[in-house]
């Protein structure tokens, strides 16, 4: 209570001004445009008033309605019925009597709006004031003097709730009184202007200013959690996936290589280490966690968790379940979800889930403390988190991979933002999804969502905020048709240094190829290492990532010795094929004057899906070694070209001459310069002629030799063909539909110059012959040869000459 009638009278001897005019009865709208009041942080300028039942309603939201949420002030009228409105204007400086009087008003006055409330007989019952000091405002009542015995309950409500209720007695307010009715606002709550609120449940305070602005403290630390009874413990989360690491406090450093890293230093708990291993997969240049390591000063021991579901202990494998096994004081289990390691010490507890992609890293205590490492929120430099001892040679070193045309990076941010959609903004409150979107977008515009790696960053939220505030995310999955299960296909999968867990199909994981490992192969179109050869024998390794890249299944693979098959190194997954002098494993050797020379052959076994049906690819891989030699020669030949093609003229006539080669009877697979042909290998040339009418003329074979220079005439000559007919001394030699027609063919095995690795030439020399003779086909006999006399009617003065090479 405050008396306030002579603070009225002080203020009447200012020499403010006052305009009226307004005046209502029994209920009213009141424009207060030129002194609004701000009450309880919200600033109006219109009033609602109204009498009944001997109360007074003063409201701001419209007209008092029963149930219905309203700023208003209610307060006994006696037998008021009507009323009017007046505005007193003049400056009432900070430090006034009413600033005296009312210590949290720390604004200066600007006016007041006065209320008279008067009965039927205009005779003045009471007088309500509202005045105006900026973001805050005051109400004033006082009584009439006649009215001795009428008291006034007066009730200050916000949205329908009273904030302020009070019974006056009329000796009271025949002085006056006055009271705050400034204040703020938040989430439907009003507090009294400066003043804090703490709440125990999440240890926050609310603080309400002199402005009317509420802030919300956080009383626990970044790192800190609240306990709902009003005290903190240190609580923080890092994440790990891909190449992004979100540090405690929701920052995102990407590691840009392929080396090791501290992750969460000795500060939290003294003498251990959480550490970071990274490795590139299908590009050189986008790193991902491939293992963590956990560090032990004492004893000096390391447990790594790796791809696969593997917990190494120092190099020894350790067989793990679901049951917690302590370890040198680690407790270490493994499930569907992945592995889990936990160290509790000197109250402090490092909880890390590892899944083989992700890795979660939770640390819990009984007050903040510092964290070192690309998980603390430091601002050292991520050269000086690099771990050396985990740290291959060269692992620094940079790429540029040529950016993946099929990558949208718009749809892949659409895609990443669903973290802020429902239903994971069910936990957009404990864990803040702007990181995630941020490492999810960062590697995805860059490297193809491919491996479950679309889904991945949307399931590190999910688990985090599980893990961090025991939310579960409802239904994501199917949101986002990503698989049902959680991610954990590679499980029980261990692939080594070189390779990395993949999906070559969606669901059927194995053993990848990292980028920079196979690079070097393929720039050798190569499977692997070249040939190792020792006296008598050789041997051939080959990555089996690469096979399977190809779809070769190395299981299915022999040598000329189906019972020879490949050997795989477990660690490595090099896939070794071998022979020697114990083992031929069907090995040929060849001699030559001057070579010995060991060959056999990588095939695959002759095996169908289903009988009718075969999804392996063909495998036929040469490799052989040579002694005393420098270089290996081919006993091969090789067609120079895949055919000869010229135009002729021949007295009347032109016409194109073709000659080919071919491997079958029925001239359908053509000899292509890059064929090997084996000595001894019987093959068909066939001569074609375009352009002759073959019912006017016919061609003839007359001759077909070979020499070792390009010149027909060339002194080394051998015969395959005279007068049209095979040279009977050679029975691989056969002539078919010579003379018959526009085209004809023969065959021979082919074969080389005794002592000679030049390059072997055939020619043929052909006539035309007109039909009407019906003398052009040649007569050939065993042992002997004649020729019909058919050319009687017309001997070709120009005859056809046409050379094919073929190369050693």
């Amino acid at each position: 209570m405050i008396c306030f009638l002579l603070y009225l009278a002080a203020l009447g001897l200012l020499g403010g001004t006052a305009a009226t005019n307004q005046i209502f009865t029994s209920s009213g709208e009141m424009d207060i445009t030129s002194c609004p009041i701000t009450y309880y942080g919200q600033k109006y300028d219109k009033v609602y008033v109204a009498f009944e039942s001997n109360t007074f309603s003063l409201c701001f939201n419209g007209s008092y309605q029963t149930g219905i949420k309203n700023d208003c002030i209610f307060m006994s009228g006696g037998t008021a019925d009507r009323g009017g409105l007046s505005v007193f204007t003049k400056e009432i400086p900070a430090g006034s009597g009413v600033h005296r009087l009312l210590p949290n008003l720390s604004n200066a006055g600007k006016c007041i709006n006065i209320i008279p409330l008067k009965d039927s007989q205009q005779s003045e019952i009471q007088q309500v004031e509202l005045g105006n000091f900026g973001s805050q405002a005051i109400l004033a009542i006082r009584t009439h003097s006649g009215y001795t015995n009428l008291d006034v309950q007066a009730d200050a409500q916000v949205d329908g709730v009273s904030v302020f209720k009070q019974t006056y007695q009329s000796a009271e307010t025949n002085v006056g009184v006055i009271t705050d009715v400034s204040g703020c606002r938040l989430a439907g709550v009003v507090y009294k202007t400066n003043t804090t609120v703490s709440d125990p449940t999440t240890c926050t305070s609310v603080m309400c200013d002199f402005s009317g602005v509420a802030t919300v403290v956080n009383d626990c630390g970044p790192m800190e959690q609240c306990q709902g009874d009003g005290s903190c413990v240190f609580k923080t989360m890092c994440t790990v996936t891909g190449s992004a690491v979100i540090n405690i406090v929701g920052r995102v450093e990407s590691v840009p290589d392929r080396c090791g890293y501290t992750l969460v230093g000795p500060s939290v708990i003294p003498g251990f280490k959480v550490l970071g291993v990274f490795q590139e997969r299908r590009r050189k240049d986008v790193s991902f966690l491939e293992r963590v390591i956990l560090q032990l000063d004492s004893p000096n021991v390391q447990i790594s968790l790796e791809q696969g579901g593997r917990v190494q202990l120092d190099e020894k494998v350790l067989k793990l379940n679901g049951s917690a096994q302590v370890v040198h004081g680690v407790e270490l289990s493994r499930d569907h979800r992945g592995m889990t390691a936990q160290l509790s010490k000197s109250q402090y507890t490092v909880h890390v889930l590892f899944d083989g992609n992700t890795a979660l890293i939770h640390m819990t205590g009984p007050s903040e403390t510092a964290v070192q490492g690309l998980c603390g929120n430091s601002n050292t430099p991520l050269i000086q988190q690099k771990d050396a001892e985990h740290s291959a040679p060269g692992c620094g070193m940079k790429y540029a991979d040529a950016a993946d045309s099929t990558i949208n990076c718009n749809r892949t941010t659409d895609w990443c933002n669903l973290l802020k959609e429902a239903p994971f903004s069910a936990c957009n409150e404990h864990i803040d999804p702007e990181p995630y979107m941020a490492a999810c977008t960062h590697t995805l515009c860059k490297y193809p969502a491919v491996d479950g790696l679309k889904c991945q960053f949307l399931e590190a939220y999910v688990k985090a905020c599980s893990l961090h505030s025991n939310v579960t995310v409802e239904r994501w999955m199917t949101k986002t048709s990503c698989p049902a299960v959680p991610r954990a296909s590679c499980q029980d999968r261990f692939c080594s240094d070189n390779e990395f867990c993949g999906e070559r199909q969606v669901g059927y994981p194995r053993c990848l190829c990292r980028a920079i490992f196979a690079s070097k192969y393929k720039r050798a179109n190569a499977y692997g290492e070249p040939t190792a050869c020792t006296k008598k024998s050789a041997s051939v390794t080959m990555a089996n990532c690469l096979l399977e890249d190809k779809s070769i299944d190395y299981s299915f693979l022999h040598l000329n010795d189906e019972a020879c098959k490949a050997e795989m190194d477990e660690l490595t997954h090099m896939v070794t094929f071998k022979f020697n002098s114990s083992n031929t494993c069907g090995t040929v050797v060849m001699a030559n004057n001057s070579q010995i020379i060991y060959k056999n052959t990588i095939m695959r076994r002759n095996l169908s899906d289903s009988g009718m049906i075969n999804r392996q690819n063909p495998v036929h891989i040469d490799f052989s070694c040579y002694y005393a030699q420098p270089e290996i020669k081919s006993l091969a030949i090789r067609l120079k070209h895949r055919a000869v093609m010229q135009e002729m003229t021949s007295g009347e006539w032109k016409y194109n001459l073709t000659m080919k080669a071919y491997i079958d009877a029925e001239r359908n697979n053509v000899i292509q310069p890059d064929t090997d042909i084996q000595l001894d290998q019987n093959i068909w040339v066939e001569i074609e002629t375009e352009g002759l009418d073959e019912k006017v003329v016919v061609v003839v074979m007359d001759s077909c030799w070979a020499t070792d220079q390009p010149s027909p005439s060339g002194a080394l000559r051998y015969d395959l063909i005279t007068n049209g007919c095979a040279n009977p001394a050679d029975q691989t030699v056969k002539v078919e539909g010579n003379g018959l027609g526009t085209s004809n063919f023969f065959s021979f095995n082919s074969f080389q110059f005794t002592g000679s690795s030049a390059d072997v030439y055939l020619h043929c020399k052909l006539e035309l012959c007109v039909t009407q003779s019906n003398a052009c086909a040649p007569i050939c006999s065993q042992g002997a040869r004649r020729h019909r006399s058919a050319f009687a009617k017309y001997e070709d003065k120009n005859p056809a000459l046409i050379s094919m090479a073929w190369s050693n």
